[in-house]
């Protein structure tokens, strides 16, 4: 079994905040891959489902970020999880908006939500680095990761959030390379060739989301659970 958790605070004041980019994220893969209902157990909100016909538990924990580690841990300890097989969904500063990257250990960078884990489980499992790029001081930190995403941040996240679940089959199989390409790929507007095939044989992704999304071009999809989000975050306009 696949852990995938996403990383966020509970509760409505913090659903629009760059730091719950995990929730977001999860809460896609979980709609497109047809989870199970949402369920209250490991201080968090779970859904049991498969991905590319690997089995998949899905976690929200509800602990507050800086208690994560309490909800992951309690989830891979009774499934009897190897850190090897969990994936965290976080939020990444030093990461430019929409710029994703996959890893396995290394150090927290601060993020208290990280910090909480390892202190559970150690730091061998993925870490799914989902940019929100950087205030540009120290002490703008703390208001801009929980501060909520501007109307102009809709063009990159809803892309962004469906090439993760889409792709999420790569995730799910260990191609954590594979996974980045294809997503940045999706995400800029482009897919590359042989969607399933060698990430060595697909074009080099680009910078920036934004620079392929031509002017004037809506990034909210009509209708669905992603659309339903964004609009709450955002508004209908």
């Amino acid at each position: 079994m696949l852990l995938i958790a996403g990383l966020g605070n509970p509760g409505p004041r913090y659903a629009g905040n760059r730091h719950n980019i995990g929730f977001m994220a999860l809460d896609e893969i979980h709609a497109r891959h047809g989870f199970g209902p949402w369920s209250k157990k490991f201080s968090g909100e779970i859904s049991e489902g498969s991905i590319a016909g690997t089995k998949v538990l899905l976690l929200k924990p509800q602990t507050f970020m800086n208690e994560s580690g309490r909800s992951v841990g309690a989830a891979a300890s009774f499934f009897k999880i190897a850190p090897a097989d969990i994936v965290v969904l976080h939020d990444e500063l030093d990461l430019p908006p929409g710029k994703v990257r996959v890893k396995t250990g290394g150090g927290n960078g601060g993020h208290n939500g990280l910090r909480s884990i390892d202190a559970h489980l150690g730091k061998d499992y993925r870490r799914v680095r989902l940019g929100i790029g950087h205030p540009g001081s120290k002490e703008a930190v703390n208001p801009h990761v929980l501060g909520d995403f501007a109307k102009v941040d809709r063009e990159w996240l809803a892309p962004l959030f469906e090439a993760i679940a889409r792709h999420a089959d790569s995730l799910a199989a260990g191609d954590d390379a594979g996974f980045m390409n294809r997503v940045a790929l999706t995400a800029n507007g482009g897919e590359p060739a042989g969607a399933k095939g060698s990430a060595k044989t697909a074009a080099p992704a680009q910078s920036h989301i934004r620079q392929a999304r031509p002017a004037g071009t809506s990034a909210i999809p009509g209708s669905g659970p992603m659309a339903d989000m964004l609009k709450r975050m955002f508004g209908k306009d």
